[in-house]
């Protein structure tokens, strides 16, 4: 093994641990018990996001500095592309998360509330982490020289596993995402359904008039 058949699976094995820890944390935003902890796991999330896109530069940056042959931009090709869509989406919803779960800084043990956790289980925040994850670890074959790139059969292997993984993902966390929904609409629906409460208008008698006073004398007149 070579100087740059290591560089590369040291890059691109660093690479896949990073975007994977970041698929888990993703996993565990919307199981946070309070806005304080939603608040961190957040904003730990954004730190190893921008670990994983530095990776990214750091790999064309190393690959410029060794002279020769090397994999490692080949294989950082896979998860460049579902990084991206992270970069561009699913930060943007962490920093609405964040924000969100900042609002109750004065009160750092309350409650995360369910609008905030329906948020964090979004397939748009999880799936792109976890598949950049994935997509970062069938790289590492590629920089160990195991497979050759351009190669059809592996690329076409590699497709059809991101692919059936993708779809599950999505299937698993829109089902969360829909799960933790009813409890944040839970609460209006019972609001709509409350019983009216009725209450009767009260009328105030009218004034008597000199008119009604005359009449009512005359009246007891003619008892008299």
């Amino acid at each position: 093994m070579d100087v740059n058949t290591t560089t590369d699976l040291i890059l691109i094995g660093a690479l896949a641990v990073v975007w994977l820890t970041a698929g888990l944390l993703a996993d565990t935003l919307p199981v946070a018990r309070t806005a304080r902890e939603l608040r961190r796991r957040a904003r730990l999330l954004s730190t190893v996001v921008g670990a994983g896109a530095g990776l990214f530069v750091a790999v064309l940056v190393m690959t410029g500095l060794f002279p020769g042959d090397t994999s490692a931009p080949a294989a950082a090709l896979f998860p460049a592309v579902p990084a991206l869509f992270v970069l561009t989406m699913t930060a943007r919803r962490l920093g609405q998360i964040r924000r969100g779960a900042g609002a109750f800084a004065t009160a750092p043990l309350a409650p995360a509330p369910p609008a905030l956790r329906a948020a964090a289980a979004h397939p748009l925040v999880a799936v792109p982490l976890q598949v950049t994850g994935l997509a970062a670890l069938l790289g590492v074959p590629i920089a160990a020289d195991l497979v050759e790139v351009p190669g059809a059969d592996f690329a076409g292997i590699a497709i059809g596993i991101v692919g059936v993984a993708a779809l599950s993902l999505v299937l698993r966390h829109a089902i969360r995402h829909s799960r933790l929904n009813l409890a944040v609409l839970a609460p209006i629906g019972r609001m709509r359904h409350a019983p009216v409460l009725r209450t009767e208008r009260y009328t105030p008698l009218p004034e008597e008039t000199p008119t009604d006073r005359a009449i009512g004398a005359g009246a007891v007149d003619l008892a008299a």
